[in-house]
């Protein structure tokens, strides 16, 4: 058989492709697609084509859904409970990560009544047990705030590197605790004076917790002190002007609905007694004193304890700076805003101040604080003789016309105060003051220029830090506290006594008015008896020093001679 050529072999491979297409277009024909809707078309995404409008309904509706169900919070808290002890030369800090509270803060140049004495110790251990401890978190419900400051046990990070051991300020100690819904962190950053940071903040499943506040419960300060539970008391600044809450104001609530609040743009609040202070800062925003007292049961029966938090309804982190130590003038001063309020010398500041200033002088040549006072004593005695000179030559010449005087008030004795004749008595008595040179008001203008000075004295030394367990001799070993023995309270009265009996009274014959002068010193001394010693050892020098210039005045200016108007009188 003759070979196929190639060409004729090409030709037929194509008859046959044209033959075989054909055939299968004939008999063979792709389905029909039916038109799509309009609801279809715009609803929903064609196969492989994710970035659709169907597909970006979809994503939408997915996030709507994940925005209502609540955030995933991871549960943070450690395995054991541990304190942390943060130490500087002023004070050691004892915090617990059970509810990250402090649990003992002593401040380590002051000391209390135990024998020996111990660093004073501001928490009440026994009340704080009771009623909670120092820088626990206030928050608006009950079980919220039972589970924050009782039973978390919350992580604790330094910035030391460790939470182990003794840490040394300036230090921070940051606490974080959440149970998958309730979230906190608290952060104390220590410096190496009694000044710290504070901040906080709560989240309920991944939403602020408002209000919130950080509080100092379980009473505060010496206990030697609070005893007298009226020196403790809750305070705020506003405008400059301090307002202090004695522990009867603060109400006693059942639950935190009930707590008493008082909000505003404040500088500083707390809480304070006698000679200590916890000051809560803002940190320029404003704030909200929450203030309220509690009982807590004592081998006695119950005991009253003023409590107080500062916080914020804002739902901001909370953020404060905290003083916690003494109330030295000089200390107070140097916080920003001053905290000198803090110190009350009430009305006699001017002159309380400046006494303060020249006590610690003194000081620093004459080491006890006893004999300083009664150096000072004498000085400013000496310096406000010439107001007792000028007062015992008033009365000198009171007590001249003093007869005179008294005669004519017998012969109105028998008018009313209303009748119009006892005018004409009022003129007399001027005339004779008038023709003898006597302002009647000559022997009580000096005692009112004293009296600010000894007042001032009195504020200055009852306020006074330096005084407490400041020893003088034998039974004295703490100018601040009473006379154990009250031998200071008795002498004080006795020379008072002979004082009034000394000084020369323009109305001698007046026996209502001896009986009046002559009670006095009982009411000063039942006055003093239960102040502190450095009080009574003022008003006991001072009134020597007064009795020997007073022993002068009188040999000087011996009492007038009235025998001639009693002659006349007969």
């Amino acid at each position: 058989m003759k070979e196929i050529s190639d060409n004729a072999r090409m030709l037929i491979f194509v008859a046959l492709t044209v033959l075989i297409f054909g055939i299968f277009s004939r008999f063979y024909k792709p389905p029909v697609q039916p038109p799509q809707n309009q609801q279809q078309t715009s609803g929903q995404a064609a196969p492989g084509q994710p970035n659709s409008t169907a597909a970006l309904a979809q994503t939408a509706a997915t996030s709507q859904a994940a925005a209502k169900a609540p955030p995933v919070i991871p549960a943070i808290q450690a395995s054991d409970e541990k304190s942390v002890v943060v130490e500087s030369p002023l004070y050691r800090v004892e915090l617990s990560n059970r509810g990250a509270v402090v649990r003992s803060w002593q401040l380590k140049k002051y000391f209390d009544d135990q024998t020996p004495p111990h660093p004073l110790d501001l928490v009440d251990p026994s009340a704080s047990q009771q009623l909670g401890y120092p820088f626990s978190l206030m928050l608006p419900d009950t079980h919220l705030e039972s589970e924050a400051n009782v039973a978390a046990l919350y992580q604790v990070t330094t910035s030391a590197g460790t939470a182990d051991g003794t840490l040394t300020a300036p230090v921070d100690v940051t606490f974080h605790w959440s149970d998958g819904h309730l979230d906190i962190t608290k952060k104390l950053s220590f410096s190496t004076d009694y000044e710290l940071a504070v901040e906080a903040s709560a989240s309920l499943d991944g939403k602020p917790v408002t209000p919130i506040g950080i509080a100092w419960r379980g009473g505060f300060g010496d206990r030697a002190v609070y005893k007298a539970s009226q020196l403790v008391s809750v305070y705020y600044q506003t405008g400059g002007k301090l307002s202090l809450l004695q522990y009867k104001k603060l109400g006693v609530p059942t639950n935190q609905s009930e707590y008493a609040e008082q909000p505003g743009s404040m500088e500083f609040l707390g809480i304070e007694d006698q000679f200590f202070t916890a000051a809560f800062i803002p940190n320029g925003t404003d704030v909200t004193l929450w203030h309220f007292t509690q009982y807590h049961t004592t081998s006695g029966g119950s005991e009253p304890e003023a409590e107080m938090a500062a916080g914020t309804k804002t739902g901001a982190p909370l953020k404060m700076r905290v003083f916690v130590g003494p109330k030295d003038l000089a200390l107070l001063s140097k916080v920003q805003p001053s905290l000198e309020a803090l110190i009350n010398f009430g009305w006699t500041g001017i002159i309380a101040k400046p006494l303060l200033f020249v006590l610690q002088w003194m000081h620093k040549y004459i080491p006890n604080y006893g004999w300083a006072i009664v150096l000072f004593t004498l000085a400013l005695t000496t310096a406000l003789f010439p107001i007792r000179l000028t007062t015992s030559r008033s009365m000198r010449k009171m007590q001249a016309v003093a007869p005179e005087i008294r005669s004519i008030q017998d012969r109105y004795k028998k008018y009313s105060m209303s009748d119009p004749r006892k005018r004409k008595m009022n003129e007399e008595v001027m005339a004779v003051y008038s023709r003898e040179g006597i302002n009647p008001m000559g022997s009580c203008l000096p005692m009112l220029i004293q009296l600010p000075f000894l007042w001032a004295f009195y504020r200055m030394l009852s306020g006074a830090i330096e005084l407490r367990h400041a020893p003088w001799i034998a039974w004295i070993h703490d100018l601040s506290a009473k006379d154990p023995y009250y031998i200071l309270p008795i002498a004080m009265t006795l020379t008072s006594f002979v004082m009034m009996k000394m000084t020369p009274q323009p109305t001698a014959g007046d026996p209502a008015q001896q009986k009046m002068m002559a009670f006095m010193p009982l009411m000063m001394g039942a006055i003093f008896i239960n102040l502190s010693s450095g009080l009574n050892l003022y008003y006991f020098v001072n009134n020597l020093v007064g009795m020997a210039q007073q022993w002068y005045l009188n040999k000087s200016m011996p009492p007038p001679n009235n025998s001639k108007f009693k002659k006349k009188k007969e």
